[in-house]
């Protein structure tokens, strides 16, 4: 007879790299933009950050220790903790945050992110999308006010002029403003904290693809394909000078 079977979710592919690894260059990665986001806006986006982080670890601390769960301790081993994954929902939801929200708005966002939508589905892997972008949106639809009020003051890496009350970029594209595209590139510009800089977005993903975290085709599809659809759509409404 057989024993010892382990039996886990799919996929089956053995490689040298390790969850807890894996998520150390996302955190290593996302440390780019949010940097920027301090350097932009000011202590109040490491605030939300690290209250964004906290909440995120102490939610899925006590869930396994409310469930009895064995893995609870801070360690190497296969631990929920151990593994950082925690850390990284909580990094990912701080980027998608405005700097403006109350401390209260990360913490019961890392508390739906990691209880309601990664654990109770069967945590790590078993979720049913990003449990921080569900976060994410489960604020924007409850918080809508809080959630759409962005800083009206930031830093520039190049200043060329005072700061200005302005909507973001995606904003003024969606009104067929006409849009600095190096200035958009880099300087930081009001949002939510991870989009301050693009500069830093893109450091950030090319450690990851350096360290073959992702494979470049991955967001080099997503990203064409964004953009040939917002040219589809701007030539039928028949905006003039799309990508200005």
């Amino acid at each position: 007879m057989l024993k010892n079977i382990n039996v886990s979710v799919s996929p089956h592919i053995r490689t040298k790299d390790t969850t807890s690894r894996i998520m150390l260059d996302v955190c290593i990665a996302l440390l780019f933009p949010l940097g920027a986001g301090v350097y932009a806006f000011g202590i109040s986006a490491l605030y939300v950050i690290l209250v964004s982080v906290i909440s995120c670890v102490l939610s899925e601390y006590i869930y396994q220790k409310l469930m009895r769960k064995p893995n609870v301790k801070f360690s190497r081993q296969k631990t929920s903790i151990g593994d950082l994954s925690a850390v990284v929902t909580g990094l990912i939801l701080a980027v998608n945050l405005p700097s403006t929200v109350p401390l209260w708005v990360p913490a019961i966002g890392g508390v739906f992110a990691i209880v309601v939508v990664k654990q109770l589905f069967g945590g790590l892997g078993q979720n049913f999308m990003n449990p921080a972008l569900a976060a994410r949106c489960f604020l924007l639809i409850s918080l809508a006010g809080i959630m759409t009020k962005f800083p009206t003051e930031v830093n520039h890496f190049f200043p060329v002029a005072d700061a200005v009350s302005t909507a973001t970029p995606m904003g003024m594209l969606k009104l067929g403003e006409t849009t600095d595209w190096f200035n958009m590139v880099f300087n930081t510009h009001s949002g939510c904290i991870g989009e301050a800089s693009a500069l830093a977005v893109l450091i950030g993903a090319l450690y990851m693809v350096i360290r073959k975290v992702i494979d470049v085709k991955s967001p080099l599809v997503y990203i064409s394909s964004a953009v040939v659809f917002f040219i589809i759509i701007q030539l039928i409404k028949g905006t003039e000078d799309v990508l200005t």
